[in-house]
């Protein structure tokens, strides 16, 4: 695949506050990359420095195939940035937000691009409103479309679903993927774990000014180690026993009188073989179920070792 953005010992500091401390990761062109990390880790800084709105003080950058501190003009050619808050005028309709943005990016036709994008958003029966009376999932919706004018080799969306409700936050969520699928770069900050493990193809975490881990959300679970699983028996006198077959092998806590939880690798034979050990001691569970590392387990790890190495 093709890299669209390297970035490279990227360094920033605000007079003693370091909120960049050699940052590093690349983009292939396509995907949708997630820079998790919890407020004040720099991500915002990071976005501002790629998108030309700030200097980095050191390191390097490349979008596109440019260097963003040798060429800025030409960078703002190829991208496009939606910022935490909806940059829409209030006092135009959807489709005047949209002709405006177009003309000022030079665009052949401005109104066909208008209705194409306010049908591609699902705005098209708003069209004509003022966006003052537009909900925050629809503000954000036409803030994303304006963003796409002029076919931007990459978008920037930070922390675009800051604010939402659950409804629109998973709008917002399905207008990314769509993005994705139509052959557009997506660069996402966010501190919703949930938010990058479902849209991320590739994830980097952010943390007090350096990438402290990257891969895929599955790659990335792979740093917590095992799962969960717990057994629930009609009786007490079962879920003891159970826990007196199953402490031979594994760590096992009891919840309460009649469920005990034991902890794995996590590999389909290891679960498989606590079934068979059970059904051999002739203890069968009513109920059991599985938990397995999440985005949130792997962040409380790599925040942690981070705290302890510094």
């Amino acid at each position: 695949m093709t890299t669209i953005v390297e970035v490279k010992g990227l360094t920033k500091s605000y007079k003693k506050v370091h909120v960049l401390k050699g940052v590093d990761f690349s983009i292939e062109k396509g995907m949708i990359f997630a820079l998790l990390g919890s407020n004040g880790a720099g991500k915002t800084t990071t976005i501002n420095i790629l998108t030309t709105l700030i200097k980095a003080d050191g390191g390097t950058a490349i979008v596109d195939g440019i260097d963003v501190a040798k060429n800025p003009g030409k960078i703002r050619q190829h991208i496009s940035l939606t910022g935490q808050f909806a940059a829409v005028d209030n006092r135009l309709t959807a489709r005047e937000n949209l002709k405006l943005i177009s003309d000022l990016r030079h665009v052949g036709d401005p109104a066909a691009t208008a209705t194409e994008l306010l049908s591609k958003f699902n705005l098209s029966d708003a069209a004509d409103r003022y966006v003052q009376t537009f909900s925050g999932g629809m503000r954000r919706r036409l803030d994303i479309a304006m963003s796409l004018i002029g076919n931007p080799a990459i978008i920037f969306l930070d922390e675009p679903t800051t604010g939402l409700d659950p409804e629109a936050r998973n709008d917002m969520w399905q207008t990314i993927q769509t993005l994705a699928k139509g052959g557009t770069t997506v660069f996402l900050t966010t501190q919703y774990l949930e938010e990058a493990d479902q849209l991320a193809d590739k994830i980097a975490v952010l943390h007090q000014g350096k990438i402290v881990a990257s891969g895929t959300a599955s790659e990335l679970k792979k740093l917590v180690s095992g799962s969960h699983i717990s057994f629930t028996f009609k009786t007490e006198k079962q879920c003891g026993a159970a826990k007196a077959l199953l402490a031979k092998q594994y760590q096992v806590e009891i919840n309460d009188a009649v469920t005990l939880t034991v902890t794995t690798d996590g590999s389909t034979s290891q679960v498989a073989q606590l079934f068979t050990q059970l059904r051999d001691g002739h203890l069968e569970p009513t109920e059991f179920s599985q938990k397995t590392p999440t985005l949130d387990d792997v962040f409380m790890k790599l925040v942690g070792t981070a705290k302890e190495e510094k």
